[in-house]
């Protein structure tokens, strides 16, 4: 037979409804109550019908996380894997299940999204990414569903967001090479329509605009969140009459792929280009040279964006003003933008 509410609540010495409400995390439940509550139920095996407890509190305790392109392409980038652990990691200790969804096109994720918060199979999500004029914000917005995105938004200044600074990132990690003597730098950046290539390429032009350094049209490449964006990249730039003797480069991941390319071209780093990224996700430190790397707090920014969510929904919106969370990131000097004279 099946152990029951009733059963859990005898044994821990409580009244059904302090289970329920051990189940449901409610604030004013002790800790030494939950504690006792949860060993109970461990000890007899019980384990919540969630289906019912969705259909009465009309709440599912899970949220989604949608991803911003095919999980074949998006884990191969360590920055959303780390970015995931941290949103899991307060989730859980919150009490909630993660809901992973992705789309291959705007189309699709739009309908991943509608499919699962007007079936009421999640409370909210998260966006891991931001671009301009996107159509599931304004979904998430028409309809008042709770969701956090990771990122900024042009379009809605007032929803709740978890990011970095991206300009000032990308100000100091300009700077840094400017004091390392470089006076031609070069940005590789990521997707045009992503808010976050528009900051960090802001960031950019204005340390070398207050260093009264020139910015060249065709020492800025676009291109993916990949390292074969960085790898094409060092075919184009190395061919260049006056080539960079630096470069900032939107993304540890595309890092590796310019220092592949710099290899086949036989130059070296930091010798004959230095080279700062972002992201500061542990391969950075292992590559060779190590790459110098800002450090966004990937974790911290996903546990947040976790944390405010759910905070969004168990006030379902009730004196829950949006909020934009900035997290603090720091320059991580290491070899590939130590101080060398550039081979001309």
């Amino acid at each position: 037979m099946a152990v029951t509410i009733k059963d859990v609540a005898k044994m821990a010495g409580v009244s059904p409804s302090t289970v329920s409400r051990v189940l449901s995390n409610h604030p004013r439940i002790s800790a030494e109550t939950s504690r006792k509550v949860k060993d109970v139920m461990e000890e007899l095996g019980y384990h919540p019908n969630i289906m019912a407890k969705s259909l009465v509190s009309k709440t599912t305790n899970t949220i989604c996380v949608l991803l911003p392109k095919p999980a074949e392409e998006l884990f191969s980038n360590l920055f959303f894997m780390e970015l995931i652990r941290g949103i899991v990691a307060q989730a859980n200790r919150a009490g909630y299940d993660v809901l992973l969804s992705s789309g291959s096109s705007e189309k699709e994720e739009l309908g991943a999204v509608s499919r699962l918060l007007n079936g009421r199979r999640v409370d909210g999500a998260i966006l891991l990414y931001s671009r301009k004029d996107d159509p599931v914000v304004d979904f998430l917005l028409e309809h008042g569903y709770p969701f956090t995105l990771i990122g900024r938004s042009e379009e809605h200044p007032d929803i709740l967001t978890v990011d970095t600074d991206n300009v000032q990132a990308a100000y100091d990690a300009t700077k840094h090479l400017i004091t390392m003597g470089h006076e031609r730098i070069g940005f590789v950046s990521g997707p045009p329509n992503l808010v976050v290539s528009q900051d960090r390429l802001l960031g950019y032009r204005l340390a070398m605009a207050d260093s009264e350094l020139e910015v060249r049209p065709e020492w800025i490449v676009e291109g993916e969140f990949l390292q074969e964006s960085g790898y094409r990249a060092m075919s184009f730039i190395m061919n260049l009459p006056a080539r960079p003797t630096a470069l900032v480069v939107v993304d540890d991941m595309v890092s590796f792929g310019v220092l592949r390319g710099l290899h086949e071209l036989k130059y070296k780093v930091p010798d004959d280009l230095g080279i700062v990224s972002f992201n500061n996700i542990p391969l950075s430190e292992l590559s060779t040279p190590p790459i110098s790397s800002i450090d966004i707090g990937i974790y911290h920014l996903g546990y947040t964006a976790s944390q405010l969510l759910i905070q969004a929904i168990q006030n379902d919106g009730a004196g829950y003003q949006p909020v934009r969370q900035v997290i603090p990131h720091r320059l991580i000097v290491r070899e590939s933008s130590a101080f060398a004279v550039p081979r001309k």
